[in-house]
């Protein structure tokens, strides 16, 4: 398990138990989770980030937001950060992200933020992301109601879509 990823075990309401788990390791406990951390980046002219996996992955060619398990001794918003880098090449600065809200998994609890980039140039990880777009909210919500979407995320934007919605028009008040 030398190459796997290692996570904090948290609880419910995401503090650290002080154990750790390897991903794939199968002593997983009911009643503890980790962190994964996603990004909705927005551009100036409110288009929205979205990713394609990679095909090889679990929901191959399905779209999503960028994102991933928070690393041992990670903060959720640094892992955003660094999963947001490593997938697209776009680096926000640290304060540009701001937390949406969460989505409480069987195993997992999942933080999305919202991060305004001026530089859109993109950097795709091919091992990851099979592609990208840039798109309005209105084709998200079409894209999550006719299976576009990574399974995962119909569920996370049921909980998310009302705050997203809100953080969205509160980035737009301040461009």
């Amino acid at each position: 398990m030398m190459d796997a990823e290692r996570w904090d075990v948290t609880d419910i309401n995401g503090f650290p138990t002080g154990r750790t788990h390897y991903r794939g390791d199968a002593d997983w406990t009911q009643g503890d989770y980790h962190i994964v951390a996603a990004t909705c980046v927005v551009r100036d002219d409110g288009k929205i980030l979205i990713t394609q996996r990679h095909a090889a992955k679990e929901f191959g060619l399905a779209w999503e937001f960028p994102g991933g398990s928070a690393l041992e001794g990670e903060s959720s918003r640094d892992a955003a950060a660094r999963e947001l880098l490593e997938e697209t090449g776009l680096t926000p600065a640290f304060d540009a992200f701001s937390h949406v809200g969460r989505h409480v998994e069987d195993s997992a609890l999942v933080d999305l933020y919202l991060a305004h980039v001026a530089t859109t140039q993109l950097r795709l990880d091919p091992v990851e992301i099979a592609n990208a777009a840039w798109v309005s909210l209105p084709d998200i919500e079409m894209r999550v109601k006719s299976g576009q979407f990574a399974d995962p995320w119909v569920e996370r934007l049921t909980t998310l879509w009302e705050p997203l919605q809100f953080a969205l028009l509160t980035e737009e008040d301040v461009r």
